[in-house]
């Protein structure tokens, strides 16, 4: 039941079993109800604020991990350093996205047998900081090929193991976390994330000049984040959940699939994701543009963190707050944004090359698609888990999860298009499937707030 608030500094906190955590916990969410308990079984509301807070602890530290460990920037520049083949480089995208999401439906059906899920995040956690913890060694002790392979190797494991505390994570944090608080929670994660990753940026552009950054501390660094991360999420109060479906893993992976045919708002919601796949593909296609146009070295690598992290902790409280108030408007503005920001970059590499030059300029157009690419991520996923019920939020997530996955495999192929229209080409490309993808998200039944 709803608490009504008294203006005296004296009055008791709305969760008298987390005074501290209650306190907090009311500010970052302000607004005239802070106990609101809105689909989530009624015993986890009085648990909410230590909920809050642990998946926030939990989130934010992984997703530093992430960027400690990035198959988009660490990775291929510690692989180029080391004198490995570039083609090592060419596999650590897709094996990065894919690992992750292909595996997931099957992985769906045994987690629908457990009552508590968030084990399952936990186990993914432990093998992630392994993965991590495998890489930093291979990076300190092998060279060129032999270390290529071991961290391409090594990439598979941390990416299954990612799959994991994905598709837990949402059912976690729907049984969890009150519906209207999820967006704000993970703007909050991305958002802190995104200041330590800015830090990180700093220190590898300014601090040792970009050429003498140790890659290796960065992995290492990564899997002690994934061990406190570990230690936060397992603080997390979660009720028992439903068990049915948790059958033949293949049998319930192909029944579920039925889901796309027979749900029509969960089909849309799938094609919406899939056009959004544009915005994530196209980041990669911005620092080739960088290299190509201004000769980015090694010390490029510390402005492209400083951008991504600036975006994501300018950003993410503001898309997190727009999600919560509508996550199909979030979408939509996130994927005209991304579109006339390709568009721009592309005329700027077609008409104005002399511009492009500039180092600083790319990391302003990394930026702004780093901006875009945080909100639609976060969006998509506050659409996902306030569409879905607890009943079928694992199932959602899985299901929607593997057709991505396997959906990016066959989109990733768009690099080879470079050979033909260029760099810029492709950029503009994925600026026109933006362009599709917020026209039809308009079209999405609203389901937040």
């Amino acid at each position: 039941m709803p608490v009504s608030r008294d203006s005296s500094a004296e009055r008791e906190p709305l969760y008298p079993d987390y005074p501290r955590l209650s306190r907090i916990y009311e500010q970052l969410n302000d607004d005239e109800d802070a106990r609101v308990c809105k689909d989530i079984p009624e015993g986890a509301c009085r648990h909410q604020p230590r909920n809050f807070f642990a998946y926030l602890v939990a989130n934010t530290l992984s997703k530093v991990a992430d960027e400690l460990s990035s198959a988009r920037l660490i990775l291929p520049w510690l692989i180029g350093a080391a004198g490995a083949s570039a083609g090592f480089a060419g596999f650590l995208v897709p094996i990065r996205e894919a690992g992750v999401l292909v595996p997931q439906l099957v992985v769906a059906a045994y987690i629908r047998r457990l009552a508590q899920r968030k084990v399952v995040w936990l186990v993914g956690a432990l093998l992630s900081m392994l993965a991590l913890a495998g890489m930093a060694a291979a990076a300190g002790v092998l060279e060129a090929t032999a270390m290529g392979w071991a961290i391409v190797g090594l990439l598979v494991l941390y990416s299954l193991a990612r799959g994991l505390c994905s598709v837990a994570a949402k059912d976690v944090l729907g049984k969890t976390v009150s519906k209207t608080r999820r967006g704000t929670l993970m703007g909050y994660s991305a958002s802190a994330a995104g200041v330590a990753t800015f830090g990180v940026g700093l220190y590898a552009e300014f601090a040792v000049g970009g050429e003498g950054v140790n890659l290796t501390l960065f992995l290492a660094a990564a899997a002690l984040l994934w061990l406190f991360s570990l230690l936060a999420f397992s603080r997390i109060e979660e009720a028992p959940g439903a068990t049915e479906g948790g059958g033949n893993a293949l049998a319930v992976a192909v029944k579920s699939l039925g889901i796309l045919f027979s749900d029509r708002a969960f089909r849309r919601f799938v094609l919406a994701r899939g056009l959004l796949l544009s915005i994530a593909l196209v980041p990669p296609f911005f620092v080739l543009l960088a290299q190509e146009r201004a000769g980015s070295g090694a010390a490029g690598l510390g402005l492209m963190i400083i951008a991504s992290g600036l975006a994501a902790s300018l950003s993410s409280p503001v898309w997190g707050r727009l999600s919560d108030h509508s996550s199909r408007w979030a979408m939509f503005c996130a994927s005209l944004a991304a579109a006339l920001l390709c568009a721009l970059t592309a005329g700027l590499a077609w008409w104005d090359g002399a511009l492009l030059e500039s180092p600083w300029l790319h990391a302003l157009l990394f930026f702004g698609i780093s901006i875009c690419h945080g909100g639609a991520r976060l969006a998509r996923k506050v659409y996902l888990v306030d569409m879905a019920n607890s009943d079928n939020r694992a199932q959602y997530v899985a299901v929607s999860n593997t057709v991505i996955g396997l959906s990016m495999l066959v989109l990733g192929a768009v690099g080879l298009l470079t050979g033909w229209i260029g760099v810029a080409g492709v950029i503009a490309l994925l600026g026109a499937v933006s362009l599709v993808a917020a026209v039809y998200g308009l079209t999405l039944k609203e389901v937040s707030g």
